[in-house]
């Protein structure tokens, strides 16, 4: 059996390393996460600090706008940290894409010519 080596040649033309790109993608992942952490504890305060506030009597007195308001800026923010988490891991993989993009147009390239 005969194998062939795949050694990978980065065109000397490339303006970008491809290592650090990949190390800026790893890096975008591990912030998605990051921030996904932070709201999901985020989250989970303030549904305890809102079930502390009913407990002690604080949203005695105040209207339906009052509740609706209170609820609403609680449930806001996990909605904003998902977009954060999906924005992030698009971007991680999108840099991936668009990496193989340009490896792909290149061995085209190389192989056209032969």
């Amino acid at each position: 059996m005969t194998e062939e080596k795949n050694t990978k040649v980065h065109f000397m033309g490339t303006y970008f390393d491809p290592n650090v790109i990949f190390r800026i993608s790893n890096l975008s992942r591990v912030v998605a996460w990051v921030v996904l952490g932070v709201y999901t504890i985020d989250f989970l305060l303030s549904v305890v600090v809102i079930f502390l506030q009913i407990v002690r009597g604080f949203w005695i007195g105040m209207g339906a706008t009052d509740y609706a308001a209170s609820i609403l800026s609680v449930l806001e923010k996990p909605f904003r940290g998902l977009v954060y988490f999906v924005l992030l891991l698009g971007i991680s993989e999108a840099i991936k894409i668009f990496i193989d993009i340009e490896e792909n147009t290149r061995r085209a390239a190389r192989n056209q010519t032969k």
